[in-house]
């Protein structure tokens, strides 16, 4: 689910570029009345679907980022107050990416020490978690703008933007995201992700109510608990940041999540489920979203899967979608 909030500024874009709102909405079984309350919660699955339709039926391609003009921090709700009341951007960001399951449970926000792509900057990676959906371009763009302009908001117009990684090849014109974003944009990225400089990010904020901060961030504790969840979805997160790296076995997993690997098996067990069975399906996700989204080489997206060798790789695509590699990202329709 995904809090009504996130589509604010849908309606009047819609008109905008000359097509009916009110009919899309139904068309994904979303009651256009719903929109009006920002706490109401929609099927982010139908939200995806929406977005990436609407871009397509208005051929607009920076669908996602021309909705986020229409948005800012206050889309989080009780979450933004917290943030906007805390010592330092890191804290405001580390808030958002405790709470972040309370905008939605399918969308998470961590941030990273070292970038990968700029030397000394300061990654905040963005993921979307909505199984078996392939197309996430609009719903992503539109999540990592308002990232930026929370960014922007907290630090005072100074972001320290040094880069944007998208996970995917974007349809709008680079020059498009380039102007947006004011920094230098990568494409089909493993990971979709602000890199920020370390200045911006250890930043102190004024004017701050630390009173107002202790109560937003009691409410969001009483209130919605612990954003753990099922530890089947705890698991599924460390794998999504982990897979491809040396610590996305079960010791390391279980270590990053505070428990013993037979503790973290015998919660999997009573949630009907096993480390094997989340780590695979984790893999077959990806697979498919790098494959049809991206262009990284195949022997290159094997290794971020997890695997050894690309045979291995290739085996596991003829098993989950009864082709391989090249052939899925070809778009072919038969084995």
């Amino acid at each position: 689910m995904v809090r009504a909030s996130g589509l604010r500024g849908y309606e009047a874009l819609m008109r905008q570029l000359g097509a009916d709102p009110a009919a899309m909405l139904r068309r994904y079984r979303i009651a256009p009345k719903l929109l009006q309350d920002d706490d109401a919660l929609l099927p982010l699955r139908s939200v995806v679907h929406l977005f990436e339709a609407s871009a397509s039926s208005t051929q607009c391609p920076d669908f996602g980022l021309r909705l986020a003009e229409a948005q800012d921090i206050s889309v989080l709700g009780p979450v933004a107050i917290a943030m906007q009341n805390a010592p330092t951007v890191a804290s405001a960001l580390e808030t958002a990416s405790r709470y972040m399951f309370v905008h939605s449970p399918g969308m998470s926000l961590t941030v990273h020490p070292r970038s990968q792509l700029v030397p000394s900057a300061v990654e905040l990676r963005f993921e979307l978690q909505v199984p078996g959906q392939t197309a996430l371009r609009q719903t992503i763009d539109v999540c990592l703008a308002d990232v930026h302009h929370m960014v922007e908001l907290l630090a005072g117009n100074r972001s320290g933007l040094l880069a944007v990684a998208l996970p995917h090849i974007p349809l709008a014109p680079l020059s498009v995201y380039r102007r947006f974003f004011g920094a230098p944009v990568h494409v089909g990225q493993a990971h979709g992700g602000l890199h920020i400089a370390r200045a911006t990010f250890e930043q102190s904020l004024h004017g701050v109510n630390h009173a107002l901060r202790k109560i937003a961030v009691d409410y969001l504790a009483a209130n919605f608990g612990n954003p753990a969840e099922t530890v089947a979805v705890r698991v599924r997160h460390a794998l999504q940041r982990t897979l491809g790296t040396p610590q996305s076995d079960k010791p390391s997993v279980a270590a990053l999540l505070g428990m013993h690997p037979r503790t973290l098996q015998r919660h999997l067990t009573v949630e009907n489920t096993s480390f094997e069975v989340l780590r695979e399906a984790v893999q077959k996700e990806l697979a498919q979203r790098y494959l049809c989204e991206t262009r990284i080489p195949l022997s290159q997206l094997a290794g971020l899967l997890g695997y050894s060798e690309q045979s291995v790789f290739s085996r596991a695509c003829r098993r989950w979608f009864a082709m391989t590699p090249s052939a899925l990202r070809r778009g072919d329709t038969t084995p």
